[in-house]
């Protein structure tokens, strides 16, 4: 597979000379810069594919063009926003860009209440806790229905009450474990992917209420729709200008805050598969995403949806015995990401791959990245899978060149 790299842009305290070095081929970017809602032109796709260019790789998928919560809720500007969305993907193919990782999420792309959890050797990973989340969503949050919601709330195969542990957590929290949890689940995993919520906002809870209620009444049937109308609408488009669309599924893969999510599991891919059956209709296949729910089984779902991938995210999960999880070693976890190269390597050796959520080690907590795009770790995860698929690639009988090395 082609081994990309999430880059945040030309602002990125990780440089394109620093990726070279490490045997980056490919950037997974956007343009940053452009608000919400707008038109991405010709004129800046060029500046920063040159740009990438300069420095020996290329700009091979774009994560994320940002699909805006009206034509998620199906607001009355929907149509609009499509057009938009249509003329920047026209704009992208122009500029011999053809792949594009989405979601389709509501309101929240990814969620972790921890983004410095303690790894048993020194390093840390993100995390997440469904009673640290609960806590947030009853008595933070203050959602409608919320202590409702979680005293139903059932892991499979799992004895949780979860109320009672929110209530002992409550104990001890302070207005500044408070403002922390604000800022791991709503701020500092968001503002950077979806431009809805920034860091310099003065009110994040306040703002994240009034996005949660664009959604009121929008059920799980009634946002597949949504969907189902968004790629009818650029279908058109994509086939013109050859265009990948590939949803990245929901993480976690399981309904919060209320919110129906629609990309969990078996049942979701193929439903979104075949109400747009069309191949440029396609999947973003983030191994750790999807490992993080028990329902999924991660190397069936490669072998069933490995023709209809365009983008592979790798990493990995690891359910504890309660449910939570955290980001586990790229050699580790529920997801056999030596299974998964084999099977993607075997359908299509030149897809696009990248590592994903990496551990902060070795002084990257110093660095401020962005949460979960460290540097070394994510080195360290991309040395790992690049050993795997030069293992692979022998048994294969695929050569393998490592990039910036004489053959």
């Amino acid at each position: 597979m082609e081994r990309t790299w999430r880059w945040f842009g030309k602002n990125d305290k990780i440089t394109l000379a620093m990726l070279k070095q490490i045997g980056v081929e490919g950037i997974v970017t956007a343009l940053h810069d452009v608000p919400l809602g707008e038109v991405w032109t010709r004129e800046k796709i060029r500046d920063l594919r040159e740009y990438i260019e300069s420095y020996g790789m290329r700009w091979s998928v774009v994560e994320s063009l940002p699909v805006t919560e009206t034509i998620k809720y199906g607001g009355p500007d929907r149509d609009e926003q499509i057009e938009i969305y249509k003329e920047s993907l026209r704009n992208l193919s122009a500029e011999g860009i053809h792949t594009i990782c989405y979601n389709f999420m509501p309101v929240l792309d990814w969620a972790r209440t921890d983004l410095n959890h303690d790894n048993p050797n020194g390093t840390t990973n993100l995390y997440f806790s469904f009673a640290e989340f609960a806590y947030f969503d009853i008595h933070i949050l203050k959602r409608e229905g919320a202590e409702n919601d979680w005293a139903n709330f059932k892991i499979e195969g799992i004895e949780r009450n979860i109320l009672a542990e929110v209530d002992e957590i409550k104990k001890r929290m302070t207005p500044e474990d408070d403002h922390k949890l604000v800022e791991n689940i709503i701020v500092k995993t968001q503002g950077f992917v979806s431009g809805n919520i920034k860091e310099d906002d003065e009110h994040p809870v306040e703002l994240f209420r009034q996005l949660l209620g664009l959604y009121k009444g929008i059920t799980k049937e009634q946002l597949r729709e949504n969907m189902k109308y968004f790629l009818n609408a650029i279908m058109p488009t994509c086939e013109e200008c050859d265009m990948y669309m590939c949803v990245h599924p929901d993480d976690p893969p399981f309904s919060i805050l209320g919110l129906p999510r629609i990309v969990n599991n078996d049942e979701d891919i193929n439903w979104f598969l075949k109400a747009v059956d069309n191949p440029h209709n396609g999947l973003t296949f983030c191994a750790g995403s999807l490992s993080a729910g028990a329902h999924n089984n991660i190397v069936e779902l490669a072998k069933k949806y490995a023709d209809r991938t365009w983008f592979v995210h790798l990493r990995s999960c690891h359910i504890f015995p309660n449910g939570d999880f955290t980001e586990a070693s790229h050699l580790g976890g529920r997801a056999d990401i030596i299974e998964l190269a084999r099977i993607f390597e075997k359908v299509n050796p030149a897809l696009p791959m990248r590592v994903d959520h990496g551990m902060t080690m070795l002084g990257d907590e110093e660095r401020n990245y962005n949460a979960g795009y460290s540097f070394l770790g994510r080195m360290f995860a991309l040395g790992q899978v690049q050993g795997i698929l030069a293992t692979v690639d022998r048994e294969l009988g695929i050569e393998y060149k490592q990039p910036g090395f004489f053959e």
